[in-house]
């Protein structure tokens, strides 16, 4: 799922008419919904911006704007198929699970400082906390959870073996890294990811940042970081 994930990611992005660049992910699996179900899905938390193979920058046409979801559910599932036929355990997956469309959920989230507050338990922490537990019994386990769609607290009550399968689904495998980095975030491009870090930091000096719909042309920027604003110094 990581892989398929930041493949299908990184193809769209890639194609001219949606970005034109290569894209930095992070990625974080998260098995559980909020009623304890077993649910995997990733995570990924990805900066608006992307860098073109000549080192240029790119950006999405709108604020609220990284790419079409409908195209990318197209990938994932198509992605995540061909990966999974090449497991010993292809039979058994329904031929069902292929043939419906597949929800990408794709939102802007501003700095990024939400949406890493709300992926932190999902690293630290396990599934469900002690202070959610309400009652306990050798019969059953009772706890609460803030529903998805209107946010107000219920319960769920569940037979003491149902409740210790659920919790027991989300205990991953030893060693399991459950946070990767991908394209301009992996750790064998780190001097190009400064490079981009200290771009930006010049196009927020000449207020560049932000506006950035519609796109700007690639020259345009190139230009104006030949020459930096703090110093005069010409850069490459």
């Amino acid at each position: 799922m990581f892989r398929a994930s930041a493949a299908a990611l990184q193809q769209l992005a890639a194609d001219p008419r949606h970005l034109g660049g290569q894209l930095g992910m992070l990625g974080v699996v998260q098995t559980w919904t909020r009623d304890l179900r077993y649910h995997p899905h990733i995570h990924s938390l990805i900066p608006a911006v992307g860098r073109t193979t000549t080192g240029q920058l790119v950006f999405p046409p709108a604020v609220d704007f990284l790419l079409p979801v409908r195209p990318l559910a197209v990938l994932f599932r198509a992605k995540l198929r061909a990966a999974l036929r090449q497991m010993p355990f292809a039979a058994a997956i329904p031929a069902a699970a292929w043939d419906h469309d597949w929800v990408i959920d794709c939102r802007p989230v501003g700095t990024g400082e939400t949406a890493l507050k709300y992926l932190a338990p999902s690293i630290f922490r396990v599934a469900l906390s002690n202070n959610r537990i309400l009652s306990a019994d050798a019969a059953q386990v009772t706890f609460r959870y803030r529903h998805r769609d209107s946010g107000e607290n219920r319960t769920n009550t569940l037979p003491i073996d149902t409740f210790i399968d659920r919790f027991v689904a989300h205990i991953l495998p030893k060693e399991f890294v459950k946070v990767r980095s991908y394209g301009l975030f992996r750790p064998s491009v780190r001097a190009a990811l400064r490079r981009i870090q200290a771009q930006l930091l010049l196009l927020r000096a000449q207020n560049h940042v932000g506006l950035v719909s519609p796109r700007p042309d690639p020259t345009t920027r190139a230009e104006q970081l030949a020459i930096c604003p703090g110093c005069g110094a010409k850069g490459q």
